[in-house]
């Protein structure tokens, strides 16, 4: 055959490989839709992404660490395992590293179910969690969201059985905004039994009111079956570079780290995370944290005045319980600048962003309403 043949030009050799079966029935994770390149003004509102960029401190030993990236980073992350080890008031060995909370809530699934194995969560939730489970053999069990879109905790207590290995609690719920209170947590936890572990999935932990942000560092301390799961791409920006932690006891944090990737979490991404837990990076991000919830606040104000009824959110977005208009919803924010991120027949999720995507939100929805 001459060197000059192409691509194009070779058959497509026979396939014959064998994939799992049950791969076929899996969902497929759909991110938020990407600002279209075609002139129009747009403004992303459909990932939950922070609207600010890193700290210039934590971009600066992000690019730092790039000079030794020729070097395998610390598959350990021992520094920063100790650091968050002292901000959660655990032993470093309780931390578990991994690219993101996803990874993080991957790496649980791994360590605590088998096949034929019943993960409980409710439903809508974090879409991630039907895949994970799906993919490790595991079996979903979601439990329906209650009519104000908040955990419908008895009946996910009421779903545990034999066969239950994990339940994941997400608070505040993606992405639906409602959160879990201390008493909440404390009541359902009475309920399960102690060797099924209870993920507490505090992605967007930070965009909470203070004043009623559940006490999970209490929880954890008193049930030796929950595990808190926590990301950096959130509040401290670092979406792109990929890391988040898990807070375990002992013999479930052992587990987490047989299970894990090694050498997941990247250098660059390791120091970025250490930078941000700085004392005076942690200030910073606190301010930026009041102004996204002094932002959503403005936000659901304005669509309340409209007539909008939405579920009280305490994360960094809310949403718009749409039913089988999202789609049509979600178009016509597209077609004025703004991309937001639909979810089947169930609703539209808007990102509180820059505060001019938060206007042209408020101006969009009041649109919609008036047609």
């Amino acid at each position: 055959m001459s060197a000059q043949t192409t691509h194009d030009q070779l058959p497509e050799p026979a396939e014959k490989v064998r994939i799992r079966p049950g791969l076929e029935a899996l969902p497929a994770y759909v991110p938020g839709k990407p600002a279209a390149d075609d002139g129009t003004r747009r403004f992303k509102a459909s990932s939950n992404e922070s609207p600010f960029p890193p700290v210039d401190a934590v971009r600066e030993a992000a690019i730092t660490a790039l000079d030794g990236s020729n070097r395998y980073p610390d598959m350990a992350a021992l520094d920063l395992r100790a650091a968050l080890g002292v901000q959660h008031g655990v032993d470093p060995a309780q931390i578990s590293v991994s690219t993101g909370s996803v990874a993080v809530s991957g790496d649980l699934v791994r360590a605590v179910v088998g096949e034929g194995d019943e993960v409980v969560y409710a439903w809508r939730s974090f879409e991630a969690y039907p895949i994970l489970v799906g993919s490790h053999g595991g079996v979903s069990v979601q439990v329906p969201l209650t009519g104000a879109f908040e955990h419908d905790l008895e009946a996910m207590a009421g779903a545990v059985t034999e066969r239950t290995r994990l339940i994941i609690l997400c608070t505040p719920n993606n992405p639906t905004g409602p959160s879990l209170s201390t008493e909440q947590i404390e009541e359902f936890l009475d309920r399960v039994p102690e060797d099924v572990v209870v993920a507490i999935d505090e992605a967007y932990r930070e965009f909470h009111d203070p004043a009623t942000v559940a006490g999970t560092a209490g929880i954890f301390r008193r049930h030796g079956n929950v595990v808190l799961l926590r990301t950096f791409s959130k509040l401290q920006g670092l979406a792109g570079l990929r890391i988040g932690h898990a807070v375990a006891h002992p013999r479930l944090a052992r587990a987490l780290s047989q299970v894990t990737v090694p050498f997941g979490s990247s250098l660059p991404a390791q120091a970025a995370a250490l930078t941000s837990l700085r004392g005076e990076v942690q200030e910073e991000l606190a301010g930026r944290a009041a102004w996204i919830r002094d932002e959503r606040s403005r936000v659901t104000a304005a669509l309340s005045e409209q007539g909008w009824r939405l579920p009280d959110s305490q994360g960094n977005f809310v949403f718009f319980p749409l039913g089988e208009d999202s789609a049509a919803f979600a178009a016509f924010a597209d077609e004025r600048g703004l991309v937001l991120r639909a979810y089947g027949s169930d609703g539209v999720r808007a990102t509180i962003a820059e505060q001019e995507a938060n206007d042209l939100l408020i101006k969009v929805a009041g649109a919609w309403r008036q047609r």
